[in-house]
């Protein structure tokens, strides 16, 4: 069957008439994948390549070449296909096509798409892609900087987040030159800006646009400052220590936070799993972004005064609410303008980067960690409803119903995002010590019971089957508490934190912190006392039921006779005695 294909595609010629053509290519097209084996496969591969570019051949017209391009396609879903397609003349031809075929879009899409399959399924492709005499990369740079739809962004994106998916020279020389007037770092600003809307809007492939678009940011922000003499961004780290992500920062990426920031303020949590693609990708590329200076101003920056929106009051969250919606209210967003450079402009200006955002998009140093918050409260509501506990079955089964991530997958990155805001920002760390656990919190039932995000955090600090979330909740937990054992142990009581403590090198309960930058409560509002243990008011009840007087004296006697065995024996030593040590010390009678 494939040779047949094969020699009735071979059969046509510059006479044969267009539906003959079109039906052979759409034989190609709709034909199973096992019709053809790999030699017939990459045969007819390049034999449409070599038709659509030889002005000699007249095989196929320019009114073939979207069909014939979408035949590519197909046959290049297999590797034996996209081997053909990745061969360093037919990357360029395929780039070539986009001027070639400028005035049939749909043509030039599926060039691009080719090459997309190719570096996906040929991890040799992606560094041939990149490679002097090919120079995908620039080629699909400026292609990116002058797209305008969000079907272009997307493929566009796609191809330069694989081509970049290992770490490539390629991305220095592209980090330090500029493609028609502007630096990758402000194309990219650019292009995530303009698709914010169409993603509100529901636009074919916004989501998809914006996904791929991040996935290639985070590349860079992962990769670059490895690359280069970036400055460390802890006074701490000893020499050799290896680079670790977010650990270094190279300033040339300095005019991406602010796009970043935008977007991540302005997408709307998703339904059902509230949070997915591509606000898990904005998630993952802040939290390459260290916040350190210059960069804290944009993380933390107050709204320049000629803005004319104002941030919403949060206000302190009402005590025993379950519902994510009752502990904050969502960011306000705005696209502040001014007429005069702002702080950012200036200081980019002094890097040799001029900003995209006329003024920091932040309104308020706590809006960040706010919607963070929101994140994680909404998404931990949904997978725990009321006091599901943390390692239920019925937890799994829906997050694999509603996502093929995982929950540490899922949460894991913003409760990094929350620390690190914590670590960086007094003011973020007050926020979350205020969401969590309020002033006015209700202390009067066990605090891992409760149906609110305080329980559902304090049960995950116990869960075996969410390990990693686990783990960072107690890091966020830590760092909202100035990084500091009794502070956390004195807002959640130590029972809830042994376990996190003990990790930590802590083994016993910490003194109460009674001087430092946060105290504690030690007792509610009303003045009930908390117990330092379990955090709550709650007075513990024994399982044992009460004894009379006779039954006490019975079970002393079992202890004496169980005592006075083990010491004649030579297995407890006369000093280690607790019946003969209490007797000495007069507190148990002699008789």
């Amino acid at each position: 069957m494939s040779n047949a294909i094969l020699e009735r595609y071979k059969e046509l010629t510059n006479s044969s008439g267009r539906t003959e053509v079109s039906a052979t290519l759409n034989t190609i097209v709709l034909a199973p994948p096992s019709t053809f084996n790999a030699t017939t496969r990459g045969e007819l591969v390049q034999l449409i390549l070599d038709d659509l570019k030889s002005s000699s051949k007249r095989r196929l017209s320019s009114k073939d070449a979207a069909q014939a391009l979408l035949a590519v396609k197909t046959l290049g879903r297999d590797p034996s296909g996209s081997k053909v397609i990745a061969q360093p003349e037919n990357l360029k031809s395929l780039l070539a096509f986009q001027s070639t075929f400028k005035d049939t879009p749909d043509a030039a899409l599926e060039a691009l798409r080719c090459i997309a399959n190719s570096l996906l399924l040929v991890d040799t492709a992606r560094s041939l892609f990149l490679e002097k005499g090919v120079d995908g990369g620039d080629t699909a740079v400026s292609m990116l900087e002058k797209a305008q739809t969000p079907d272009q962004l997307f493929i566009l994106s796609r191809i330069l987040f694989l081509a970049t998916a290992a770490k490539s020279p390629y991305l220095v020389t592209m980090m330090e030159k500029k493609f028609n007037g502007s630096y990758i770092v402000d194309i990219i600003g650019s292009k995530l800006e303009c698709l914010i809307t169409p993603v509100q809007t529901g636009a074919n492939l916004a989501r998809e646009a914006m996904t791929d678009l991040l996935k290639f940011t985070f590349n860079i922000l992962l990769y670059y400052p490895n690359m280069t003499e970036a400055e460390p961004q802890h006074t701490d780290r000893a020499s050799g220590d290896s680079k670790v992500l977010g650990d270094f920062w190279d300033p040339k990426l300095n005019p991406i936070l602010s796009p970043i920031l935008r977007v991540f303020l302005t997408l709307p949590l998703s339904s059902p799993c509230p949070i997915a693609p591509p606000l898990t990708h904005v998630v993952h590329a802040l939290i390459t972004i260290p916040i350190s200076p210059p960069l804290k101003f944009v993380w933390f920056s107050a709204q320049s005064s000629s803005s004319s929106s104002t941030p919403k009051s949060t206000g302190s969250p009402k005590a025993g609410r379950s519902q994510p919606s009752s502990r904050s209210q969502s960011p306000s967003r705005s696209s502040p303008t001014s007429s005069k450079p702002s702080t950012l402009e200036r200081a980019m200006s002094k890097l040799g980067r001029k900003s995209r955002s006329p003024s920091p998009v932040v309104t308020s140093s706590t809006q960040v960690v706010n919607k963070a918050l929101e994140i994680l409260d909404t998404t931990l509501a949904r997978y725990f409803p009321g006091k599901t506990e943390a390692d239920d079955a019925s937890v799994r089964e829906k997050v694999k119903k509603e996502s093929s991530d995982s929950l540490d997958e899922l949460l894991g990155p913003t409760v990094v995002l929350i620390t690190r805001l914590c670590a960086g920002d007094e003011s973020c760390r007050t926020r979350v010590r205020q969401y969590i656990v309020p002033d006015d919190l209700d202390r009067s039932s066990p605090l891992e019971e409760r149906a609110d995000i305080l329980g559902r955090c304090l049960r995950l600090m116990g869960s075996i089957y969410h390990a990693r979330l686990k783990d960072s909740i107690g890091e966020m937990l830590y760092a909202a508490c100035e990084n500091n054992a009794s502070i956390l142990s004195g807002f959640f009581g130590y029972g809830n934190v042994a376990g996190f403590l003990f990790n930590k090198g802590v083994m016993s309960a910490p003194p109460a912190s009674e001087s430092g930058p946060v105290v504690p409560p030690t007792t509610t509002a009303a003045g009930e006392a908390i117990n330092p243990v379990t955090g709550s008011t709650v007075k513990p009840k024994s399982d044992v039921p009460e004894m009379t007087e006779e039954e006490k004296e019975r079970e002393m006697e079992k202890l004496l006779v169980l005592f006075d065995r083990l010491e004649k024996t030579g297995a407890l030593p006369k000093d280690q005695n607790p019946i003969r040590k209490a007797i000495h010390e007069g507190k148990l009678p002699t008789s």
